[in-house]
């Protein structure tokens, strides 16, 4: 271990003060921007809930959004993706343009029908709102890195109103069984800031009430178990089956435009054959009912279809929100099974299903305690770590890197 030198405190102060301010002013940039769109997501939900016959204009939605991009976006269609490449490998600054295309994107897709969730464009806000301060800063690669990852943390902090989890977020997701902490400082300041700076501008989140904690016992440790294991085996389908279907539509049809079109037509269609409205959009009615009552046990299969058809197909938003609800209406499914109550496993599925999916067991850990009460995180942190091992090494972000793997295999000369 190399000997600290001996004034290194006093080496840290400018340190300090350094990222206190550009941490600060990333956090104000994402905050503001997550709180725009929170407010706009909003109004396109209510008026899309109130007028129900504008998911047959969905197909032409996606082709007006997939010709933007096609057009203009090329450079941002990665989207989270790109972010987590230019923190590993930091080639140039993402541009500007991620900001505002990934913003409409996302509210036309949910304006009109498409089953996407939110943190994909706060994230992707976040990192490219503060990534632009490394030309007006002069910041080295290795600044940059720390910037992006702060970016990130901002926007994840802010849409969900979770700071702790979102500053873990920042730096866990890069890569499975491994965190950098020499941005911890940084994304921690970004994450706080930028929740206070989102509920400045009058955001309020979503609220979840889970009540009842049930007490440690041999049968309460083994249903969590249980329900861990298949939290895990349905976030790995989502993100499996995401992008397979993304690489078939995109080796069946070459024109970008035509894929969100094509999709539409199919989810529309659906829509209305199925009576499937619960299934588009947010959904965050049916996942606070399932914190109170018995839902379908269907729910949160038809949640992920409709999700992965949108995604798949190129409507843009993000993955956590649809995982949200997929794992709240699994774990209700799963509470009679198990004989645990509803709220409960409504609560421990919410998050560990995107454990398993993102490969976040800390941030989702942490992300329970701070939506749910500090009682639930010793639960909370069995179903996540369980969802996170059986889940395997696929993931939503597929530029996610592999650390550690999950499963140490002793090699035949071990001792």
């Amino acid at each position: 271990m190399q000997k600290p030198h001996r004034f290194e405190q006093l080496a840290l102060l400018p340190y300090l003060g350094k990222w206190l301010l550009i941490a600060s002013a990333v956090a104000a940039l994402a905050g503001s921007a997550s709180a725009f769109f929170l407010i706009a997501l909003d109004q396109a939900t209510n008026w899309r809930e109130t007028h129900p016959w504008v998911i047959w204009l969905l197909p032409v939605a996606g082709l007006l959004v997939g010709l933007v991009y096609h057009l203009v976006g090329k450079p941002v269609d990665a989207g989270n993706n790109l972010l987590i490449d230019e923190i590993h490998d930091p080639k140039q600054v993402v541009p500007l343009r991620m900001v505002p295309l990934v913003l409409g994107g996302t509210l036309v897709s949910h304006l009109f029908g498409a089953s996407v969730g939110r943190e994909g464009t706060a994230v992707q806000m976040g990192g490219a709102l503060a990534d632009q301060l490394t030309y007006l800063l002069r910041l080295d690669r290795s600044d940059r890195r720390v910037l992006l990852m702060a970016g990130m943390a901002a926007g994840f902090s802010s849409v969900f109103g979770t700071p702790l989890a979102g500053a873990v977020f920042g730096l866990e997701v890069l890569a499975i069984g491994r965190m950098r902490y020499d941005a911890l400082f940084p994304c921690i300041v970004a994450a706080i800031v930028a929740d206070q700076v989102c509920l400045a501008w009058g955001v309020q989140h979503s609220q979840y009430t889970v009540g009842e904690i049930v007490p440690f016992g041999v049968w309460s440790v083994a249903a969590v178990v249980i329900a861990g294991i298949l939290f895990g085996l349905v976030g790995m389908l989502f993100a499996t089956a995401t992008h397979k279907l993304g690489a078939l539509v995109k080796r069946s049809i070459t024109y970008a435009p035509l894929r969100p079109l094509l999709g539409g037509v199919v989810i529309a269609s659906a829509v209305f054959a199925l009576d499937a409205h619960q299934y588009i959009g947010l959904g965050i009615g049916d996942i606070v009912r399932s914190f109170q009552e018995p839902m379908q046990p269907w729910d949160f299969f038809g949640k992920l279809v409709f999700t992965v058809a949108s995604l798949g197909t190129g409507f843009k938003g993000g993955e956590v929100t649809p995982l949200f609800y997929i794992g709240a209406t699994l774990g209700n499914a799963l509470a009679p099974v198990l004989h645990m109550p509803f709220a409960f496993m409504a609560g421990i599925g919410f998050v560990a299903v995107f454990a398993g999916a993102a490969n976040t067991p800390v941030a989702t850990t942490l992300m329970a305690m701070e939506l749910f009460g500090a009682d639930i995180g010793p639960w909370a942190a069995i179903a996540c770590v369980t969802a996170y091992l059986f889940s395997g090494h696929a993931g939503i972000y597929q530029a996610q890197r592999v650390g550690h793997a999950k499963l140490r295999r002793r090699s035949a000369d071990s001792v």
